[in-house]
């Protein structure tokens, strides 16, 4: 939440600096100018344009580095460490998966690949946010980790329109808390 209110000021200063450009602009426009006037202007604007253009370029770094450096998915092609792996394929209208009852607190490969036509995989957790999504494609498998902290009954959805029963296609992952073997 933090990233987005820092990401919601820096438009708003964005925004400000180039309203403040146009009114410049505009209040300045009618002015006449001699020729010595006018070449220190151009040389002005000149470094100004190329001092916005690096400021915007570094921000620009900056923003994609702050954003990136913790990306969430991981990489599709390196195995994933986990002490638990599920195999999930969507069907019209149905998901099979390959194991249902986890344990929380080690981490989750969903293995998500779909045998017709693309699917959205969500898992909402038992207060009904989700937790993780990707897509479910034919004749790609996408790869997620995750670790449940909360034991508790896991809901998976699809979440793209895939045909008339989408609604139903629904399944259900059980979490138990650790050393709990029921």
């Amino acid at each position: 939440m933090i990233f987005q209110n820092v990401i919601w000021v820096v438009t708003l200063t964005g925004m400000g600096l180039v309203a403040l450009g146009f009114i410049y602009a505009i209040t300045q426009a009618g002015r006449p100018a001699d020729a010595a006037e006018a070449a220190q202007a151009n040389r002005s604007s000149n470094t100004l344009r190329r001092s916005l253009f690096l400021a915007l370029l570094l921000l620009s770094i900056g923003v994609t580095w702050a954003s990136l450096r913790h990306f969430p998915i991981p990489l599709q092609h390196e195995p994933l460490q986990a002490a638990q792996v599920v195999d999930v394929v969507g069907h019209q209208w149905t998901w099979d998966v390959s194991q249902t009852h986890l344990t929380a607190g080690e981490p989750v490969e969903f293995r998500v690949t779909a045998s017709d036509v693309n699917h959205g995989f969500a898992i909402y957790a038992p207060d009904g946010r989700i937790v993780i999504q990707t897509q479910a494609m034919p004749g790609f498998t996408n790869k997620i980790l995750y670790t449940f902290h909360t034991p508790g009954t896991y809901k998976i959805m699809c979440l793209e329109y895939c045909g008339v029963a989408h609604h139903g296609m629904t399944a259900e992952l059980d979490v138990a808390a650790p050393g709990d073997k029921s």
